[in-house]
């Protein structure tokens, strides 16, 4: 036998040694692997479990405080200084002025810039610095665009302490995050559809309107009502913006005086009076209410959207 037979047959021994000796220490690192990743499963499943335990709590708790204050009268009477003649008439008409204003602000401004994002601007330096500018203004705390609202909805252009400076406070606060929702929903329309329209004849925004708009309604109206329903709880920037603690008369137009829902919870929860915790608990269920309501107009839409496709 040669020389170099033997040779290759010493190394062909020695790989496979060390072989069995690397499977030998690989062994007890993949057992240690499995136990971490089991251990990490179970923490993971423990903190889902501890925080629905504790929003069960709290529903439960508000409820059993507030469901019996809820009635026809606690919907249509004012606020007043005696717990069982107070309701939220003022607030929840306030409510529902500020939430329909802002959705006529933030829905065509939110689609019209995802689309020109997603579909019209060139891909250089200013169109991503401007996306990147959009993602972090959708993480910045909501009292600062209550900062901002107060400079320049209420003293620079002299709105005052209106129903339209808050809504326009609240529309800047969403639109961040209904323009990423709205670019990620006309994002994933497939590109073949745009094609194929091109290849009829269709114009650019014949195909945009005819074709990808109605594939991306459903996420764009999901995306912007979940936005509604964060902006519905926001209590800082109308705060900030001059939403009064107390109002006895209903808003009647855009440039009214107003109060909101979410300010009278956090006025009668800051009195002393145990019934006027209970009337706040009543408020919250009311809010409550129009959240689920609102989420489920969302399910609803984008599940009859997608039929429809």
């Amino acid at each position: 036998m040669s020389s170099t037979a033997v040779a290759g047959e010493t190394g062909a021994m020695g790989s496979g040694g060390g072989g069995l000796e690397a499977q030998e220490d690989f062994e007890p690192r993949r057992e240690a692997r499995r136990r971490l990743g089991t251990a990490f499963k179970w923490l993971c499943f423990s903190a889902v479990v501890f925080g629905i335990v504790a929003l069960v709590v709290l529903l439960a708790d508000v409820f059993i405080d507030g469901y019996r204050w809820v009635d026809w009268s606690f919907l249509t009477s004012y606020p007043s200084r005696f717990p069982e003649q107070a309701g939220i008439r003022a607030a929840l008409l306030g409510t529902l002025w500020m939430m329909g204003l802002v959705a006529l602000i933030s829905f065509p401004l939110g689609v019209g810039a995802a689309i020109y994002l997603e579909e019209y601007a060139p891909s250089n330096w200013f169109t991503r610095t401007l996306q990147m500018n959009i993602s972090n203004l959708a993480a910045v705390p909501s009292v600062v665009y209550g900062i901002l609202g107060l400079a320049v909805f209420v003293r620079f252009m002299a709105l005052g302490q209106s129903v339209l400076a808050g809504a326009l406070t609240l529309s800047l606060l969403i639109l961040p995050v209904t323009i990423i929702a709205a670019q990620e929903a006309i994002r994933a329309v497939p590109g073949s559809l745009r094609q194929a329209s091109y290849g009829i004849g269709a114009t650019k925004w014949q195909t945009i309107r005819h074709q990808v708009l109605p594939v991306a309604l459903p996420g764009i109206l999901t995306g912007t009502i979940l936005s509604l329903s964060r902006a519905i709880g926001e209590t800082a920037p109308v705060l900030l913006v001059g939403a009064v603690t107390f109002i006895a008369f209903d808003p009647e137009g855009p440039l009214d005086q107003f109060t909101v829902l979410p300010i009278q919870i956090f006025n009668w929860a800051a009195r002393p009076e145990e019934q006027f915790h209970a009337v706040a608990a009543g408020a919250i269920l009311v809010l409550l209410v129009i959240l689920l309501a609102m989420n489920a107009t969302a399910i609803y839409l984008r599940n009859r959207y997608r039929q429809e496709l």
